[in-house]
């Protein structure tokens, strides 16, 4: 058995258990992940991330490599015991318990550099919490075509053409028609992906604004379906993937800003150019609930 001092965390609603593990002396197997995050006999989490110190795993020193100042790695798991490359709302809440157990120092404007299994990942401070360089994106999903991807869910009418959007982690996005189809949509069941992808995919499904774009900002309505997860209020890498699909849809006028409203809250996702191709930031908010011990 293992004493653990935890964390409770959540960005708009998608919540996590965060510790502390610097050396990675703590055996994180896939049962003890599940024992965490069980909502009735363990914390309850979509999700569990330790903190370790990148050279201290495998993952984290092919980060040091890369990029030196990311001493810090995000080691990120779903609820059922399975590893995600990325979590758009975990990496925020990330670097709020970093910053919060004084582990690091981030002062406005400053940047705070941070490993995950997706790779560099750049945050700073915003206005409402903190905002995250998930950097490059890409259309399609292993190795797949852009919108190849016929997606069906239980209670949606008809199956759908899914756009598959990479953001370090997969996704398929599926546009729908209304607020009633959107609310209609039962996320109990895993929605069926033609092909499935051999990884899996989370699922989102957008519904546009109407307007669609106001003052030059994108307007979209998200729900998310998150492999080993399930339905959850929100997904970081969900809204930003559901932005860069509708921008896609909307064609070459579309504003590279958008508002993602999704059960849990507002997130912004910003397309910016660089040199290294075009990156895609997430800001949102980052809250920290409680803390206790836990023995796994």
């Amino acid at each position: 058995m293992t004493e653990l001092h935890f964390t409770k965390g959540h960005g708009t609603g998608n919540d996590f258990v965060l510790f502390a593990d610097p050396d990675a002396t703590v055996d994180l197997t896939p049962d003890r992940i599940r024992a965490i995050a069980d909502r009735r006999f363990g914390v309850g989490a979509d999700g569990v991330i330790r903190a370790v110190r990148s050279d201290a795993i495998p993952e984290g020193q092919a980060i040091l490599a890369e990029d030196p100042d990311a001493t810090w790695f995000m080691d990120y798991h779903n609820a059922d015991g399975s590893v995600a490359e990325m979590c758009g709302n975990g990496i925020r809440v990330f670097a709020r318990y970093l910053t919060e157990a004084g582990l690091v120092d981030l002062e406005p404007g400053r940047t705070l550099t941070v490993g995950s299994r997706k790779g560099v990942v750049d945050i700073q401070r915003s206005t409402n919490g903190f905002a995250a360089d998930l950097g490059r994106w890409g259309l399609g999903i292993e190795g797949g075509g852009s919108d190849d991807v016929l997606v069906r869910a239980k209670d949606l009418p008809n199956a759908r053409p899914g756009l598959g959007i990479d953001v370090g982690n997969p996704h398929v996005v599926v546009a729908v028609a209304s607020e009633d189809e959107l609310a209609g949509i039962d996320l109990t069941y895993i929605p069926v992906l033609d092909p499935a992808p051999a990884s899996g995919a989370n699922v989102e499904f957008v519904l546009p604004g109407d307007p669609l774009v106001t003052d030059g900002v994108g307007e979209i309505t998200m729900r998310v379906h998150e492999r080993g997860s399930g339905e959850t209020l929100s997904c970081g890498t969900g809204a930003v993937a559901a932005a860069l699909a509708t921008r896609y849809w909307a064609g070459a006028s579309a504003p590279n800003t958008w508002r993602v409203r999704v059960p849990g809250g507002v997130l912004t996702v910003r397309m910016t150019a660089t040199e290294d191709g075009e990156h895609v930031s997430l800001a949102g908010p980052a809250e920290l609930v409680f803390s206790g011990d836990l023995t796994v």
